[in-house]
């Protein structure tokens, strides 16, 4: 290797020539180890890219862009030599050296700078904290791929955004959260608690959202991924919800917002005094607090409205994203969801018609939409009838077609079932029924519309989210320790964390709601030999969700009997005695025969002995960035090839499938899947057992069809099957398009429900 004669510009401003030898030696040491790996190919492709005067801090991002450029199914390991470069990067951008500071030194430092929560210090007295600093293992760091640490630099080491002065390197995160969410536990107890929390975040056996990973040891306290806000008929109601929708993205999370309420264009307001404007300019209004805020620079402000598919307006608002019309009719930076339920899908079976209102117009009929399906049916049809009630019809099968249509066409037309999101729900619908979702499809909460910011009557839901990386587990009986471990973490942040709008605060102290989920899906199914789309996964995925149903729920009563069953536990089914086993969709069965294995009776005892922590326990959000960081497949999704390549904000990331040299064989590509039905058949089955809803995707392939066209027809059996086995919710619509099978989109259309 020769030396060639260039001078180099140090961090401190010194110059001095090149030394290659230096470059050689850690290029070596992060090569150890691998395979088919070559330190000479990534040396001559920085070469070429060396000038005279270049930044010692620019060569090292040189270096480690010329390693991450090898990633490739040949040679997947170059995801690990450019992940440990990353790393030695990484902590000299942050130390000036590679060596970490110790940690009490290091929680100094950054708390005298106004960065790190001073609370910490406060809780943990000298001695704990060299019992902590010489349990963390930084070497841990050497464990992740390159995607991962680019995430990590990208949107949770905690940084300036503004001069890019990172100050800590990722050990610490995994420590740091749980001395902040154990620091009130006895001192007897909570350091075997943090220890163990530290283990199983950063052996990757739990996932945590974006904003535990990027806020939690900070001054900033809110970590909620998902917020919910509901709209009502008033002005001083959508003035409230707007203010709601900046603090809380402000804040980093994702906002679903129910608009369903608001009266349709041409109501009457004040007994006739006007007209009303309809519900477009409102959702436009939205939009725009939605935009006003970028979260920080973690990630983009987004969200999803929510909206009855018998809205007098709704074939406005069906085309609201589309790139057709002009700026005053779209609202293209916002998501949509349409509220359905069965009648609505039988009408279209039967070829029949739909009636449209504006709620305004029809009283009882949009909370009996939600409550009670009897009586929704029963109002529907005494209002058709009534010929003094403003109304248009419809052909149903028109509608759904134009559903079907702008859902193929944007990808991001939402699907609510609102009967299955009410009556297999943890809350009793009579009193606390479940109106919308969230951005991601994930979340079934209660809410209630705000009159003003401080309506003492209104509700806030939030839901804070984690996940089991499926893919780390030698046994499901590891599940009955890993739910103890974040039940109580994220139980605590609930008490941990600060809450900007009052409502939010009732309903998050009354319900005391969780969404854990999981991971790496794809991989657990390979490295159990079976598929998505042939059913050999049925009842590998009936055991595992019985199991993360029922251990979760039993660390819930345990952890009731310690501190008290939540407030409002009386508005939940569970306190009726019920359980997501009584309450499921039964066509389920017709899929999967597998029996129960665990004792649900003597869990329905307890629950009803000491009741539960928790309202809700599981929600199965998208996990694209968390995937990332635990070099998991994403969420319960398919990869779309052995190497996916993540468009993010930090660049075009290569990210090779976990165990791919043993396991190449046993995935399961999205586009080698030939229809959604096994798909929809295991989501099924996951949603018997998760008590919120499930981000579900439907993918097609527009070659499988005549024309290279995917029929309407066959949307709308995917819609009507996905009901059938009971989802709650339909997330993405994606479709082939041929220019790269591997591209992946990263984030949540920006939004931080996304884990």
């Amino acid at each position: 290797m020769s030396q060639p004669n260039i001078q180099v510009t140090k961090r401190d401003g010194r110059t001095e020539a090149i030394d290659l030898e230096k470059i050689h030696r850690v290029i070596t040491w992060a090569a150890e180890g691998l395979e088919n790996v070559s330190v000479s190919e990534v040396e001559l492709r920085s070469h070429i890219q060396f000038y005279e005067g270049i930044k010692t801090s620019d060569i090292h991002e040189t270096i480690i862009k010329s390693a991450a450029d090898l990633i490739s199914e040949r040679s997947p390991d170059y995801q690990h030599l450019a992940a440990r470069l990353a790393i030695f990067h990484l902590r000299k951008r942050a130390f000036g050296q590679y060596e970490p500071p110790h940690l009490q030194t290091h929680l100094a430092t950054l708390t005298a700078k106004g960065v790190y929560d001073p609370q910490i210090l406060r809780d943990y007295n000298p001695a704990e904290l060299q019992e902590l600093n010489d349990y963390m293992d930084h070497n841990r760091d050497l464990l992740f791929s390159y995607a991962a640490v680019k995430q990590l630099e990208g949107k949770y080491l905690v940084q300036n955004r503004v001069t890019k002065q990172i100050y800590e390197s990722p050990q610490f995160i995994y420590i740091l959260i749980p001395m902040c969410l154990f620091g009130h536990y006895r001192q007897t107890t909570r350091m075997q608690y943090v220890k163990d929390f530290y283990d199983a975040a950063s052996l990757f056996k739990l996932s945590l959202p974006t904003p535990i990973m990027s806020g939690v040891r900070t001054p900033t306290r809110q970590f909620s991924s998902c917020v919910l806000i509901e709209c009502g008929d008033s002005l001083d109601s959508i003035n409230a919800t707007s203010s709601s929708i900046v603090k809380y993205v402000s804040q980093r999370a994702g906002i679903g917002v129910n608009v369903g309420r608001i009266r349709a264009l041409g109501s009457e307001i004040r007994g006739g005094e006007a007209y009303h404007t309809g519900m477009i300019p409102f959702i436009k209004h939205f939009q725009t607090a939605v935009k006003s805020c970028s979260q920080g620079g973690v990630r983009g402000g987004a969200a999803t409205l929510f909206y009855p598919i018998w809205h007098l307006e709704v074939e406005s608002l069906i085309v609201l994203k589309n790139n057709r019309g002009v700026e005053e009719n779209r609202a293209r930076h916002l998501d949509y969801g349409v509220q359905i339920n069965r009648m609505m899908y039988q009408r279209m079976m039967e070829g029949g018609l739909i009636t449209l209102f504006s709620p305004s117009d029809v009283p009882g009929l949009y909370d009996a939409f939600f409550a009670d399906q009897p009586e929704f049916e029963r109002l529907y049809k005494i209002y058709e009838a009534d010929p003094s009630i403003r109304k248009k019809q419809i052909k149903a099968l028109e509608l759904f077609t134009t559903i079907a249509q702008e859902r193929a066409q944007t990808g991001r037309i939402y699907i609510q079932n609102v009967d299955h999101c009410n009556t297999h729900s943890p809350f009793d619908p009579k009193v606390a029924p479940v109106h919308q979702s969230n951005l991601c499809l994930e979340i079934a909460l209660p809410t209630k519309p705000l009159n003003s910011v401080e309506d003492p009557n209104g509700e806030i839901a939030l839901c804070t989210l984690s996940a089991f990386n499926l893919g780390a587990l030698d046994d499901l009986s590891e599940l009955e320790k890993l739910s103890d471990l974040i039940v109580r973490a994220l139980d605590s942040l609930l008490d941990y964390q600060d809450y900007p709008v009052p409502a939010a605060q009732r309903a998050s102290m009354g319900r005391r709601t969780l969404g854990v989920g999981v991971t790496n899906l794809a991989y657990y199914l390979a490295k159990n030999g079976v598929r998505y789309s042939d059913g050999s996964a049925n009842a590998l995925v009936h055991r595992t969700f019985e199991a993360i149903q029922y251990y979760l729920l039993k660390a819930s009563t345990h952890l009731a009997k310690e501190l008290g069953a939540c407030e409002y536990f009386n508005e939940t089914t569970y306190a009726q005695g019920l359980l997501p086993i009584d309450t499921y969709k039964k066509e389920v069965d017709s899929v999967c025969s597998e029996p129960l294995h665990l004792d649900w009776e003597q869990l329905r005892s307890q629950i009803q002995q000491q009741g539960l922590r928790n309202s809700t326990l599981t929600a199965l959000m998208p996990c694209e960035t968390s995937s990332q960081i635990t070099n998991s497949t994403n969420g319960i999704e398919p990869p779309r090839g052995y190497v996916s390549v993540k468009a993010s904000k930090d660049g075009i990331l290569k990210q090779v499938v976990p165990g791919f040299k043993e396991l190449r064989d046993n995935y399961e590509l999205l586009w080698q899947i030939p229809s959604n039905q096994g798909y929809l058949q295991l989501v099924g089955i996951m949603q018997k057992f998760v008590d919120q809803a499930i981000s579900a995707n439907t993918n097609y392939d527009p070659s499988r069809f005549a024309e290279d066209k995917v029929p309407v027809k066959v949307i709308l059996q995917d819609l009507l099957y996905a009901y059938k086995m009971g989802l709650k919710t339909l997330y993405y619509h994606n479709t082939r398009d041929g220019a790269d099978d591997n591209q992946e989109d990263d984030g949540c259309a920006g939004g931080a429900c996304k884990l």
